[in-house]
């Protein structure tokens, strides 16, 4: 019984801790943190397999729908 109850204070003291640093327990991240995290991916992908063309077409259909 005893080492149970040891067990119990160690998790709650790391808790703690986790805590004092502000860490999100459900473990979900800041959207800008999210993007910034795919979009270099994201280019080199783009690159590797020559989408670069298609997304500079689909920017401009997109910017003369807006009139520019």
């Amino acid at each position: 019984m005893s080492d149970t109850a040891t067990r119990t204070m160690i998790r709650t003291q790391g808790r703690k801790a986790s805590a004092s640093f502000g860490a999100r327990p459900s473990g979900t991240r800041h959207p800008l943190v999210a993007t910034a995290m795919v979009l270099p991916l994201a280019a080199l992908l783009a690159v590797a397999f020559g989408g670069w063309d298609a997304v500079v077409t689909q920017a401009s259909s997109v910017a003369v729908m807006l009139g520019r």
